[in-house]
């Protein structure tokens, strides 16, 4: 059975996000807009192979999403399963994902609009076979979603795959239940929040049924909280400037944060972030009215907000000695090397483009080790 109670144990099975291949855009007309994204297609896949050779090197067993098998659905296309960590995580022994496989989603959406009168229905072949009033009003009166009929989840191999593990399998939805907002420290659980005014009572509430043998925290993260702070490893944590003491959440561990220089690297972006809200920056095409046009007429729903990750606090840690970072920083590096920690540096050349950084475009299975106890003051 596959489990994660710490996300700094020994890391043995991972996702591997998943992006189009380069003969997915040939709708795009400009023939220099269709290259450009065609060498972002490219390259991509070249880091995404890079990840996967290090993580192999460890002993890492990978698995990877599927993409959308028909890419593009009312009116626009869906964005392929470039970061796993934002719609699945292993919290103990459980798997919770956001991406429901079509029978999920129909059963859901059944048992929602179901009269009394009419008959269970657990899957699509049973939705099918149901009489042609029900399906009638299902689809006329209550709207179902076209995708459950023909967008499976890209998570749904991994799923099954997952079930024949022993595991439970959770779907999660409204809540951020997921490896982007969760960080597994042992007994206790720190989950993000989507902005300042989110209704952290009702969060709390969901958050002690749903986990109730754990120590639960909330940390006021204005979105994801792997773009915010990462424990590296007991006693040491890399955050940024303008997050709250942890004091409280880590009594006694080492803050280190990082300087806030890192936007110099991007200054081109924020020239940029006018026209884009943010969401997304390739390179050298600051300027360029036409790729401009494309992202945003087509792709704008793609993309995230690159400022969550703009600093390097989005790492994946391997194992308590090694850790995958994308880039350089001294402040980090001197702060591994008091920890023994061997960082390891990938490429993700189109981080900003994307908005995933190396924590986001995986998410950990399995990972050796058994829950511990790392605040036993509490109780």
């Amino acid at each position: 059975m596959f489990s994660v109670h710490q996300h700094w144990d020994p890391l043995k099975v991972c996702i591997v996000g998943q992006s189009y291949p380069p003969e997915f855009y040939s709708w795009i007309t400009v023939s220099h807009v269709r290259s450009l994204f065609e060498k972002i297609a490219i390259e991509t896949e070249e880091d995404y192979q890079h990840i996967i050779k290090k993580l192999e090197s460890f002993g890492v067993d990978i698995l990877r999403p599927d993409l959308p098998s028909v890419p593009f659905i009312q009116g626009s296309f869906q964005p392929p399963p470039m970061c796993p960590r934002d719609h699945t995580v292993m919290i103990g022994n459980n798997f919770y994902t956001d991406n429901l496989t079509m029978d999920a989603k129909l059963k859901k959406f059944y048992l929602n609009v179901k009269d009394s009168t009419w008959p269970n229905c657990n899957t699509v072949d049973d939705f099918l076979k149901l009489p042609d009033y029900i399906q009638t009003e299902c689809k006329t009166v209550h709207k179902i979603d076209d995708n459950v009929f023909h967008h499976p989840s890209p998570y749904k191999k991994i799923v099954e795959f997952v079930k024949q593990q022993g595991n439970n399998v959770k779907t999660v939805d409204n809540y951020n239940i997921n490896g982007a907002m969760v960080s597994r420290i042992g007994k206790d659980l720190y989950f993000g929040t989507e902005s300042h005014d989110q209704d952290q009572d009702d969060y709390k509430t969901y958050i002690s049924q749903e986990f109730p043998n754990y120590r639960n925290h909330i940390i006021n993260t204005k979105g994801h909280s792997d773009g915010t702070y990462c424990p590296v490893t007991p006693g040491l944590i890399i955050s940024l400037k303008d997050v709250p003491t942890y004091k409280d959440t880590f009594p006694d561990w080492e803050v280190v944060y990082l300087p806030g220089q890192s936007w110099a690297k991007v200054a081109p972006f924020l020239k940029l972030k006018e026209q884009n809200k943010g969401k997304w920056w390739i390179p050298g095409f600051e300027h360029n009215q036409d790729v401009i046009d494309t992202v945003e007429q087509w792709l704008g729903h793609w993309t995230g907000y690159v400022e969550e990750t703009v600093f390097d606090v989005n790492m994946l840690i391997v194992d308590p000695k090694n850790v995958l970072v994308f880039n350089y920083n001294k402040t980090v590096f001197d702060a591994f090397a008091r920890y023994g920690i061997t960082p390891h540096i990938v490429p993700f050349r189109h981080r900003y483009f994307w908005d995933g950084g190396i924590h986001c475009v995986t998410s950990d299975l399995h990972r050796d080790g058994m829950r511990q106890n790392f605040f036993p003051q509490r109780g």
